[in-house]
């Protein structure tokens, strides 16, 4: 007899679970993700549009990279139009073999070379400021 009684309050609490599971809804789950890369490096030229964001040497960016003498940014610091395509001289990359001398965060623009105004720019990539070669004019 104690079995059988065992068995029905077993049987019982079972039903009782399921019923309660049966009741509260699923819930689904929700993943946020916030990446801040914080600011932007301070080059005088520019900086790379992968990280590191190292500072780019003068002559890497063409003219319209810059605004007033102020670089707009490249990578996720971009603050151009969205279908911005901007010169480059790949030649002065590190990806592209470039190791040559390169300025430091914080360092300034001299008289000589200043910002987005370089004299005899030659680009031979497009670059849209996210990170991305774009096919476009070349030889400027």
């Amino acid at each position: 007899m104690k079995t059988t009684t065992a068995l029905r309050f077993l049987s019982f609490t079972v039903a009782v679970m399921g019923l309660t599971a049966a009741g509260v809804p699923a819930s689904r789950a929700q993943i946020s993700l916030n990446i801040n890369v914080g600011a932007p490096p301070v080059c005088p030229y520019g900086y790379y549009d992968y990280a590191p964001y190292a500072c780019a040497p003068y002559g890497y960016y063409g003219p319209e990279w810059f605004s007033g003498g102020i670089f707009i940014g490249a990578g996720p610091w971009f603050h151009g139009p969205a279908n911005f395509h901007g010169q480059v001289n790949n030649r002065l990359d590190p990806q592209h073999g470039y190791h040559g001398p390169m300025p430091k965060r914080g360092a300034r623009p001299t008289a000589a070379r200043p910002a987005g105004r370089v004299s005899n720019f030659h680009s031979n990539e497009s670059r849209d400021g996210r990170g991305h070669a774009v096919p476009e004019q070349h030889g400027h």
